[in-house]
């Protein structure tokens, strides 16, 4: 299967899907979200913002997620993966106040004083760079949810098959151009995967506005 070019062109291709958007919102999960989510909101003449996540580790494992958190909304588990590995959301309490106090700072570094966009009733389009677990995304569209906009869509380049498919009980629409059957990292379906720094989402933002 192809690879994309780099986050942009994923995002151009992405686009094309989206046109028929109505007003929307574009919402990016940073840090890699942010790159697909530009061209989108250009094409579609669409305000972009951000959308913070945190994962929440698995305290021996970190890099083993147990659930996220999304700005504006609660944790959301994996209560299954919670279970087998013996443990309780109580269990994490610590894992998510460190994370609501890093999830703050990020609001802040992105957005700094401004308030974050008006969703209610609004079109919301939550953009990611890929799927794996869909952990941060799931918690990222209970969030909008809860701002009750008229309609959540999730666009992605690429993600897992099972994961997008568990996803659509969360959005009105699924938008995804890939979901390969050997799926096994977001960044295996790249051929450029640079890891974004806080200045490159700032100036991304600011190519936006304008």
């Amino acid at each position: 299967m192809e690879l994309f070019a780099d986050r942009a062109e994923a995002g151009e291709s992405l686009a094309g899907r989206l046109e028929g958007a109505h007003d929307p919102v574009v919402l990016a999960l940073p840090r890699g979200g942010v790159a697909v989510a530009e061209p989108i909101a250009r094409r579609l003449g669409a305000p972009l913002d951000v959308l913070v996540t945190r994962k929440i580790g698995y305290p021996p494992s970190p890099e083993l997620g147990v659930g996220a958190i999304a700005e504006g909304g609660e944790p959301v588990f994996d209560h299954t993966l919670l279970r087998r590995l013996g443990m309780t959301p109580e269990s994490v309490a610590d894992v998510v106040e460190d994370e609501r106090h890093e999830l703050a700072r990020r609001v802040r570094a992105y957005r700094g004083d401004r308030p974050p966009p008006a969703l209610e009733g609004r079109e919301v389009i939550v953009v990611d760079d890929g799927l794996a677990t869909g952990g941060t995304a799931r918690a990222a569209l209970r969030a909008v949810r809860a701002a009750r906009p008229a309609k959540v869509t999730l666009a992605v380049p690429v993600g897992a098959r099972e994961t997008v498919e568990s996803l659509r009980r969360e959005a009105d629409e699924v938008v995804v151009l890939r979901t390969p059957v050997d799926f096994r990292a977001v960044g295996q379906w790249y051929a450029h995967f640079d890891q974004l720094s806080d200045a490159d989402v700032l100036e991304l933002l600011g190519k936006a506005a304008g």
